[in-house]
């Protein structure tokens, strides 16, 4: 296995030094892919697909190795103390396995450990994350200490309420003021699925397939028919829509 990694880091660095691309990245320009890397990722695992979820770690590896290169050529630090930093966590949050402790009380004393470090409670929730995910995320650790409704009925006139300041922002027609409200509506129906169970970033993810799926069919009911999508009508587009809903759970 080492030495698969020194061939790795190997011929990574090669690549570095000869290749125009890699070597004008740094951290910064590399944020974006990590970031499409990742969802990569969860595209192949959501899919079954063991190829596609073995070509996608590898293109998520690459990301740890480049930024560990990165800085390596920085003077800040190399892929060792990486792995080394791992080896360090992986110990200390299994003292189960490495130590005398009861399995049941790991996640309590790990987010014990997590808050020691934070100023705020909520700090540590990172600001690039998807927004609906965030929230969620928010909400769930104000939840910990009892910063929470009572019940779902709560949350439902919470939403009702702030539909309510959204139409009176939009009948004053300043934008800074609809927009605001627009935020608190979301995070009110992010309050609700959490009541109801759900994850807003996996329900809305799989409404975004479904959307796409429907409008696919549309396109492709209208190609069968002799038409374009800039030559059908919104009536022509909404029967076939209507028609896609109902393959919404096959």
């Amino acid at each position: 296995m080492s030495c698969i990694l020194e061939d790795l880091i190997r011929t990574f660095e090669k690549v570095r030094q000869k290749c125009p691309w890699d070597k004008e990245q740094t951290h910064e320009t590399l944020i974006k892919y990590v970031i499409e890397e990742a969802y990569e990722l969860v595209d192949a695992i959501e899919s079954k697909d063991i190829s596609a979820i073995k070509e996608e770690l590898a293109d998520l590896l690459l990301q740890v190795v480049f930024h560990s290169q990165i800085a390596k050529e920085n003077g800040e630090f190399d892929i060792n103390e990486v792995f080394e930093l791992l080896i360090k966590k992986l110990i200390e949050r299994h003292p189960h396995v490495f130590g005398d402790e009861e399995a049941n009380s790991v996640l309590e004393n790990w987010e014990h450990k997590k808050a020691e470090k934070r100023e705020y409670f909520l700090d540590g929730i990172p600001k690039s994350m998807c927004a609906l995910m965030r929230c969620q995320k928010i909400q769930d650790r104000m939840a910990k200490v009892g910063f929470d409704f009572e019940n779902i009925d709560q949350v439902k006139e919470k939403l009702n309420e702030e539909l309510e300041e959204l139409n009176e922002a939009i009948e004053k027609g300043i934008f800074q003021e609809i927009e605001h409200e627009f935020g608190d509506i979301l995070i009110a129906i992010v309050e609700y699925g959490r009541f109801l169970g759900i994850d807003a970033e996996r329900a809305l993810q799989k409404a975004n397939d479904r959307m796409v799926k429907r409008f696919n069919f549309v396109e492709k009911s209208l190609k069968q028919n002799g038409k374009s999508l800039k030559e059908a009508t919104l009536e022509d587009m909404d029967i076939y829509w209507k028609e896609a809903k109902k393959f919404d759970y096959e």
